[in-house]
């Protein structure tokens, strides 16, 4: 068989076998958020108190654990009165948000309000919110399945998907994530256009949720070393790196700003709520459970608890980052590329076991990387289990305390939990850094190895030709 020949047959059985991963991926995955939205109605519908909250949901939610965010915020928010989020809200000084501020950054405020529109109780802004959120999820399997194959059924099939789809506003931002991957990955754009467009989709990403932001940074490191190229002698490209990080911080200027101006105090309020949110027993941190103790439980150390936590928390993140932008570039030094997605990963890790909030969804965040970096497989479902130990355990532990029943085998459960996904998360930290993706790439063609009449150019002079 020809060498073209040989080419084209491995083309071909590429192509069939991203399509069925594609189709088993998005079908799959329509079929996962079928059961996890099913999962959360269990805490919604008839009958109703006045305000539109389900009867049900003060009573089962913790013990069936079908809590979510989305439908608990109809209330406290002013999403019940459909009021456009931000412009007329503020913040009092105990922290309540009132006159429609949400603690979310404007995009996620604004799918809120959107999801309440039609809705006069929360069962009906439970199913619009997920009807809003669902073709975000399906995109983002797409997507993956694009990138890294049978891979992509981690996400499209996980018990995260379940737990998580519908308990709060994360899909968007995993969304913007991905399909930043996919335009540097997938696409034949420049490099230039390719970040740019890359850059816009994080900085849109930051308006969701904030964390897609701190991957700007390898993004831009990637453009400056040139991207995919092995050319040692080639300069660094400064003029693309500032257009890649110009065009996320344009992007967050330009959502933002319309809301700033419109309602400074409400746009203002969702900072202030962040910064002001302690590590208490509902943040499911390493703080608490395990530095918590260590303070006396009145006034004075409740607040030296507090104070530590502000000071150390940002520290230790700030560090985690400067610790993987320096090996990423180790690795760049070694190999030649810059691995931006693995130098994101590790910093996204780092973000999620000392940030003082490491909500049970936030693992959604995590999934991608798990699926485009080849890391090992025993090592995912490990990440699972502990997953599933805070986002059943946590809500069964406050169902315990709530009720008055023991809540010794819940507390450990919980702990399990919290202690395994730190753990693992240092561990993926050192994986992201060292392992390949698992995108695959079509072998090199075989050389030529046929006589060349005399005066033939060969080597690098005929790419031209």
């Amino acid at each position: 068989m020809s060498i073209g020949a040989t080419a084209r047959a491995f083309a071909s059985g590429h192509v069939s076998r991203q399509t069925t991963a594609v189709t088993a991926a998005v079908l799959l995955c329509v079929m996962t958020l079928a059961v996890a939205f099913l999962n959360k109605a269990r805490c919604a519908g008839a009958p109703f108190r006045a305000d539109g909250r389900s009867v049900a949901f003060d009573y089962v939610k913790d013990a069936r654990v079908c809590y979510s965010d989305i439908q608990f915020l109809w209330l406290g928010r002013d999403i019940d009165q459909h009021i456009f989020p931000y412009i007329h809200g503020g913040i009092t000084a105990d922290g309540s948000l009132t006159g429609g501020a949400v603690e979310y950054p404007v995009l996620s405020g604004l799918l809120m309000w959107l999801g309440a529109l039609g809705a006069d109780n929360d069962a009906m802004f439970l199913l619009h919110s997920a009807l809003l959120l669902t073709p975000f999820a399906l995109l983002t399997a797409w997507l993956l399945a694009r990138l890294a194959g049978r891979a992509a059924l981690l996400w499209a099939v996980s018990p995260p998907l379940v737990l998580y789809a519908f308990h709060n506003w994360e899909l968007p931002v995993v969304c913007t994530t991905v399909v930043a991957m996919a335009v540097m990955t997938l696409s034949r754009r420049a490099l230039r256009s390719r970040a740019v467009l890359a850059a816009t989709l994080l900085g849109l990403g930051f308006c969701f949720k904030i964390y897609p932001a701190i991957f700007v940074i390898p993004l831009m490191l990637y453009v400056l070393t040139g991207g995919d190229r092995r050319d040692a002698g080639a300069r660094p490209d400064i003029r693309g790196a500032l257009w890649t990080g110009g065009a996320a911080v344009a992007t967050v200027l330009a959502v933002n700003l319309p809301f700033a101006i419109a309602g400074f105090d409400g746009w203002r309020a969702s900072i202030e709520f962040q910064q002001q949110r302690q590590a208490d027993i509902t943040t499911n941190s390493i703080w608490f459970w395990g530095l918590r103790p260590l303070f006396g439980t009145d006034r004075v150390g409740t607040a030296a608890f507090a104070d530590t936590v502000a000071i150390a928390s940002p520290a230790l993140i700030l560090a985690s980052f400067a610790l993987a932008l320096w090996v990423g570039h180790r690795r760049y030094t070694e190999m030649g590329v810059y691995p931006w997605i693995g130098v994101s990963g590790a910093m996204l890790c780092g973000f999620l076991v000392f940030h003082k909030v490491h909500s049970p969804q936030y693992t959604l965040w995590l999934i991608p990387f798990l699926v485009v970096l080849a890391v090992p497989w025993p090592v995912v479902w490990s990440y699972l289990v502990a997953d599933i130990a805070i986002g059943v355990g946590v809500f069964r532990y406050f169902y315990a305390m709530g009720t008055g029943h023991s809540v010794e085998l819940m507390e450990a459960v919980v702990r399990f939990g919290v202690w395994g996904r730190a753990t693992l998360l240092v561990f993926l930290f050192a994986l992201f850094l060292k392992v390949p993706e698992r995108i695959p790439r079509e072998p090199a063609a075989a050389p030529d190895t046929r006589e060349k009449p005399p005066g033939t150019v060969t080597g690098p002079a005929n790419r031209f030709h």
